[in-house]
């Protein structure tokens, strides 16, 4: 899709975290026009808050929707456990061919074939919170309807909060979802657990907690931008016998750090499997 060919109508069902960043920063980079964006939010204020602040088309339920949709890509933006409520209403307003994208966690593409049609064209999404602040990475998988067109303005439309991958083994969702999905929860815990090493160490709380959290955000911005891989990054700043190497020694050992992230990976992709499958 060229840069200059926005992606159509879209019938946004639900303003929440992510759904309200997708909606700001289309808007914000003039990815699609105000007026081409149907939102339907039953919480008033939340729906209130986009009418007043972008002139929105507002709505409680798909019922009450009273603008022509066209060839809209509804995308859905709820929690995974309103889907069995929420999905169902908008039956009568798909046809064949209709591109369908979630960013529901844990959904799978046969649940939207199962209750919309299996002649539905389906994305799924998996993106992460940093693409609350346009950081995000977003995993997609379509199923056999999607035409090029329909990925390209998925790309579009996702693209707009940060990088875009497509995976085409839809059972790789869990695998995803455990390392950008979660992830943003490892790298939490980590500036956690290194500014309470900090402190226990003798550090102030509060430059304990600015020095880990400083720390973890410039090595991630020197790693997206360098040229060197994470691990030539890493041996570039260890001196032999140096301190560095002297945590490291404790980090990748044999039960270290390594041993732990592949254990946590292991852990959140068969969760996912039985949330899937639940």
């Amino acid at each position: 899709m060229s840069a200059d060919k926005q992606p159509g109508r879209i019938l946004m069902v639900g303003a929440g975290k992510m759904g309200g960043a997708l909606i700001e920063s289309w808007l914000l980079k003039k990815t699609i026009n105000p007026s081409d964006v149907v939102l339907v939010e039953p919480r008033v204020s939340r729906a209130k808050y986009f009418r007043d602040a972008y002139s929105l088309y507002t709505f409680e339920t798909p019922e009450a929707i009273n603008t022509g949709l066209g060839d809209a890509t509804i995308l859905f933006a709820v929690k995974p456990q309103a889907m069995d409520e929420v999905v169902p209403l908008y039956k009568p307003l798909v046809r064949p061919g209709r591109l369908i994208l979630s960013i529901a966690a844990g959904t799978p593409i046969s649940y939207f074939e199962q209750h919309l049609g299996q002649d539905m064209a389906v994305v799924r999404a998996m993106p992460n919170t940093p693409a609350s602040i346009g950081h995000g990475i977003t995993v997609l998988c379509a199923n056999k309807n999607v035409t090029k067109e329909q990925k390209d303005r998925c790309e579009t439309l996702i693209g707009a909060v940060g990088k875009v991958e497509w995976i085409d083994d839809e059972q790789l969702m869990n695998v995803v979802t455990a390392v950008s999905g979660s992830g943003p929860a490892y790298v939490f815990l980590l500036i956690e657990t290194l500014a309470q090493a900090g402190i226990s160490a003798g550090l102030s709380t509060d430059l304990a907690n600015r020095l880990a959290l400083s720390t973890v955000a410039g090595a991630g911005a020197l790693a997206d931008q360098a040229e060197e891989s994470p691990a030539m990054l890493r041996k570039n700043v260890t001196s032999p016998g140096g301190t560095t190497s002297a945590a490291l020694e404790i980090l990748m050992a044999d039960e270290g750090l390594g041993s732990l992230i592949e254990r946590a990976v292991v852990a959140a992709k068969e969760r996912g499997r039985q949330l899937s499958e639940s």
